[in-house]
C-alpha cells in the first residue's frame, strides 16, 4: 500500500476534521480517502482513530505551529507503523508493540525514508494532491540522536495521556517503555548549552556586517542576528505566527527612557525584554536601511523583520535561512583564515545557539533574576540550571583540594 501522509498543514487541519466528520473527505483529499478506505478493511476503527488524531493536534497544536509540526511528524509515522506494519489500531497497542515501534524508528525500512524534507500536499484544481516523494522518515547516515528519541517519547506520552482523558483508551504504556529503553541515555548532571565561541560569533556577526556595504540586503541578516543573540529570542518569537505578528511598535520606551521589546513566548505568554544601548544602535541602523525613522513610533505596523518581496513578516523557516546564510559566510571566512576547527564546529550550529550564546555570556555580568525574566523562564532555577549551574560549580570548588 502506498504510504500516504495523514495530516496536512495546521491551516488545513480544520478542513480535514470537517471532511472526516461529514464524510466528504474524498472531495478535497481523494488519495487520503482512498488510503483510509483500504486501511479500514483491516482495521475498522482507522477512520475514527484518524479523526481523534486531528482533534488531538487541534487541541495541542493550535497555539504554536512548531508544536503542531513536531507532534504531527511523530504521531503520523506512529499511526502509519501501527496500521501498516503492526496491523493494529493505535489505541489498542500494548507495551510490547510500542517497544517494537521504537526498534523500527531506530532502523526504519528504506522505502519509508526520503533524502530530504518534502511537502505533503499541494493544491491543484481545488484538490489536495499527495507528493509522491514524501516519506515518514528522513534518511540519515548516523544514529538517531537522543534529542530525537526524547521528542518521540514526549509526543507519544502526551497523546496517550490525552486519549485516557478522552476515554479512548485505558492505559499509557509509554512511560514504562521509556524508563526501560536500552537506547535512551540518562542525561549527565553537567549539560552545558550549545553556544558559539567568541571567535565564531565575531566572524558570524563581523563578516555579515562587513559585507553589508557590498550587499545591502544583508542588513536584514545582521539585525536578525542582533535580535536572536542580543535579546535572547527563540526564532519563533521573531517570526510571523497566526496569533502574533512582531511589529515595530512592539519596541517601546518607558517614562524613564528605557527601551523594551514586547515578545510572545511559549504558552502565549507576553514578556518585555530589556534593550541594551548596543542593540539600540543596530535597531537604528536597520530602520534607517529600511527608510524608516531612527526609532519606532507607538503605532508602527511594519514587521520587525521584513520580506524583500511580499508583505508581512517572515516565517521561522525564512528566518533560519537568513541565519544559515550568515553562518555559511562566517565558515568560509574562518577556513580562509586558517581556523579549520572553528569552521567545522560552526557547521553544526543552529539559530537557537545564538540565544544560548547571548545568555551564557551575560550570565557572568547580569543578576540572575533579570536574565531569567528577559529569557522568559517561568522559574529562576531553570536559568541557573542551564547557564550558571551554581551547585555544580560549588561542588567542583569543594572537591578541588581533595588529597589522594
Amino acid at each position: 500500500m502506498q504510504l500516504t501522509p495523514l495530516v496536512d498543514t495546521l491551516k488545513q487541519l480544520r478542513y480535514q476534521i470537517a471532511h472526516l466528520e461529514d464524510a466528504t473527505l474524498a472531495s478535497e483529499y481523494p488519495e487520503l480517502a482512498s488510503f483510509i478506505d483500504k486501511v479500514n478493511e483491516e482495521i475498522p476503527n482507522a477512520e475514527q482513530e484518524l479523526l481523534f488524531l486531528y482533534q488531538f493536534l487541534y487541541v495541542y497544536g493550535r497555539k504554536s505551529e512548531g508544536t503542531f509540526n513536531r507532534f504531527r511528524n511523530e504521531l503520523e509515522r506512529f499511526y502509519l507503523w501501527a496500521w501498516l506494519i503492526n496491523g493494529q489500531a493505535v489505541l489498542e497497542l500494548k507495551r510490547e508493540d510500542i517497544e517494537a515501534y521504537v526498534d523500527f524508528m531506530l532502523e526504519p525500512k528504506s522505502d519509508w525514508c526520503s533524502d530530504s524534507v518534502q511537502w505533503r500536499y499541494k493544491e491543484h484544481l481545488s484538490i489536495r494532491q499527495v507528493n509522491p516523494l514524501w516519506r515518514p522518515f528522513i534518511a540519515k547516515d548516523h544514529q538517531v540522536s537522543q534529542q530525537t528519541l526524547a521528542a518521540m517519547f514526549t509526543a507519544l506520552n502526551v497523546f496517550y495521556k490525552f486519549a485516557i482523558l478522552e476515554e479512548k483508551t485505558s492505559a499509557n504504556f509509554v512511560p514504562v517503555v521509556k524508563k526501560n529503553s536500552p537506547y535512551l541515555v540518562v542525561q549527565s548532571q553537567i549539560n552545558m548549552p550549545d553556544t558559539l565561541s567568541n571567535l565564531q560569533w565575531e566572524y558570524v556577526f563581523g563578516v555579515t556586517r562587513d559585507l553589508c556595504e557590498q550587499r545591502p540586503e544583508l542588513e536584514r541578516n545582521l539585525f536578525t542576528l542582533a535580535c536572536l543573540k542580543g535579546l535572547y529570542l527563540r526564532i519563533s518569537e521573531l517570526s510571523e505566527r497566526p496569533q502574533w505578528s512582531p511589529v515595530m511598535s512592539h519596541f517601546w520606551q518607558d517614562a524613564d527612557g528605557f527601551w523594551f521589546f514586547r515578545v510572545m513566548g511559549k504558552g502565549n505568554k507576553l514578556r518585555d525584554v530589556t534593550i541594551s544601548e548596543d542593540f539600540l544602535t543596530y535597531l537604528k541602523r536597520y530602520r534607517l536601511y529600511r527608510g524608516l525613522t531612527a526609532l519606532p513610533r507607538v503605532d508602527e505596523p511594519f514587521p520587525v523583520i521584513h520580506k524583500i518581496r511580499g508583505k508581512g513578516g517572515m516565517t521561522v523557516r525564512q528566518l533560519r535561512r537568513l541565519v544559515q546564510e550568515s553562518f555559511d559566510l562566517a565558515r568560509d571566512s574562518l577556513l580562509r583564515d586558517g581556523f579549520t576547527d572553528e569552521a567545522e564546529q560552526l557547521e553544526a550550529a543552529t539559530a537557537h545557539w545564538l540565544r544560548h550564546t547571548g545568555a551564557t555570556h551575560d550570565a557572568q555580568v547580569r543578576p540572575l533574576k533579570h536574565l531569567s525574566e528577559d529569557l522568559g523562564h517561568a522559574k529562576i532555577a531553570t536559568t541557573d540550571q542551564i547557564y550558571i549551574q551554581t551547585n555544580i560549580k560549588e561542588r567542583a570548588k569543594s572537591g578541588l583540594k581533595r588529597k589522594i
